[in-house]
């Protein structure tokens, strides 16, 4: 398991946490449903390379005052123009552990029917779901490669795939869909062209 080293954090005044993100240090909380919230540091580098390497649900080992307790990366602040993390909330896990989060959707391949003129429509990024902590993917990849124009994807086609998660999102609703291009008038050009 992947670790990182915390410290505790007693000043929460806005200079101090300035002071710590100047010195590399990313101020943070680590919090449960059956412990405190506590406030804490840990070094920007060693957060940064954990997260690469558990993705954005795995579970961390969080050393603190030589103790140590699983923990996910439940939210967090950023810069919104350098990305560097600002500010991190930890929760506290263990393998019984369900949440509700958010996991992207992505798109892989290239449909059969955008080969041949038609579109690709996403109407869903994001999916809301319930899991277990261990079943929490980090996306939903959605193979489109052999799609042909009028495929649609809906919540139920995933339920095979990702039968460890509950979808918060009615059966029906669709994520994409391979659409057929409107062609364009002639009436139409010489309204884009501004003829």
């Amino acid at each position: 398991m992947n670790t990182l080293v915390a410290q505790e954090r007693k000043d929460v005044k806005k200079s101090t946490l300035k002071t710590l993100r100047n010195e590399g240090e990313v101020p943070a909380i680590v919090y449960g449903r059956e412990s405190n919230t506590e406030s804490i540091f840990i070094n920007y580098k060693e957060l940064r390379n954990v997260i690469r390497k558990v993705g954005r649900y795995g579970i961390i080992s969080l050393n603190l005052n030589e103790t140590s307790k699983n923990v996910i990366l439940r939210d967090y602040q950023s810069n919104p123009v350098t990305k560097d993390l600002l500010h991190v909330d930890f929760l506290q896990v263990d393998k019984h552990t369900e949440i509700d989060t958010n996991v992207s959707v992505i798109l892989k391949g290239t449909s059969s029917g955008e080969k041949v003129g038609g579109m690709v429509k996403q109407f869903l990024h994001e999916l809301n779901i319930t899991a277990n902590v261990n079943d929490i993917p980090d996306s939903i990849e959605i193979d489109i490669t052999n799609f042909e124009i009028g495929h649609t994807v809906q919540i139920a086609d995933l339920k095979k795939d990702y039968s460890n998660c509950t979808f918060k999102h009615e059966d029906e609703e669709a994520i994409m869909m391979v659409d057929y291009v409107k062609p364009v008038t002639e009436d139409e050009e010489v309204e884009v062209s501004g003829v």
